[in-house]
């Protein structure tokens, strides 16, 4: 009954969440300078061509009314529709949203496959002074380093210098598996930087926080190898934070790779908000925003999920909570 209790407030935390999120871009989108009606007709535009579009778009409601009315579509699936392009937000994102998930995941990869294996390394070396300080330096400049600067010495490398990759002319996987994750892998690696140092400093903290406990102060007494036990005590017992990071991530690389997309000249959902918000075009960003926040809670939620089952007192101590 616990369990079930506490899966509940997760998921009721969630919905409260995403409401929470859903006003605040609704505000935030309304509040930036220049009038959409303006943006789109133009400085030549008359007051009653200004006007109807202002009726068309329902921008002559009060504030409250608007907001109702886009929260109600939203629940039912209905994003609303672009002002630019005339076509539903739903099916612009929907053939954005692959291009973005692919890099998104191949960045979480690269992380991944490079962060977990370095962290441990440098957990199982802490107390080498040398090794401790290169990692430190190392680890500092992947967080620190903007991912503009990164992509822009990227492009300006592989623009210069022919190393088989076009910057600019992207392919879509769906078009040519082959082409397009090999278009991916430049965005991806410049956007896993960031995501494979944080990893790494977050499976070293928690690498750490294991090595102190006493069962692997007894594995080392028996004689185990270092690796030995970190893959049998070790990893099993750091994965929670490490899980929620990945989650993290996951939804920062889905809603964040805005510029990114933009160096690279990619079809995105990232850079389709970009234009979008140049162009004041309110359905778009806020579909492209919630989008980003409905990852972001769901991967949450799901990571305690997976967390109360690798380590069933997170469940426990929650519902006692």
């Amino acid at each position: 009954m616990q369990t079930v209790r506490w899966v509940g407030g997760r998921v009721l935390t969630g919905l409260v969440t995403l409401l929470g999120i859903a006003l605040l871009v609704f505000m935030a989108v309304r509040v930036v300078p220049g009038q959409a009606e303006r943006v789109l007709l133009g400085p030549l535009a008359t007051q009653e061509q200004r006007d109807a579009l202002v009726a068309e778009l329902g921008l002559d409601r009060d504030l409250a009314s608007q907001f109702g009315i886009w929260i109600s579509k939203v629940v039912t699936g209905d994003l609303g529709t672009s002002i630019v392009s005339r076509q539903p937000v739903l099916d612009e994102l929907a053939l954005r949203l692959p291009v973005t998930a692919t890099i998104a995941l191949m960045a979480l990869a690269i992380a991944l496959a490079v962060g977990i294996p370095v962290g441990v390394l440098q957990a199982l070396r802490a107390r080498r002074r040398g090794g401790a300080v290169v990692s430190r330096v190392l680890g500092g400049l992947g967080i620190s380093v903007p991912e503009f600067v990164l992509g822009a010495l990227v492009v300006l490398l592989f623009s210069s210098v022919p190393l088989g990759i076009t910057i600019g002319a992207f392919t879509p996987v769906a078009e040519d598996v082959g082409r397009g994750l090999l278009s991916s892998l430049l965005p991806a690696l410049v956007l896993s930087v960031f995501c494979a140092a944080a990893t790494a400093r977050t499976t070293r903290d928690a690498v750490l926080g294991v090595l102190v406990e006493p069962y692997v102060q007894a594995a080392v007494a028996r004689g185990e190898t270092p690796w030995s036990i970190v893959r049998h005590h070790v990893l099993r017992n750091a994965t929670i934070p490490i899980l929620t990071l990945a989650a993290t991530l996951l939804a920062y690389l889905l809603g964040g790779a805005v510029i990114v997309e933009g160096l690279f000249n990619v079809p995105g959902v990232g850079s389709y908000l970009l234009l979008a918000m140049d162009r004041r075009d309110y359905a778009v960003v806020q579909a492209g925003v919630m989008l980003a926040a409905v990852v972001f809670v769901v991967t949450s939620v799901l990571v305690e999920l997976a967390s109360s089952l690798v380590d069933p007192r997170v469940s426990t101590i929650g519902a006692r909570s």
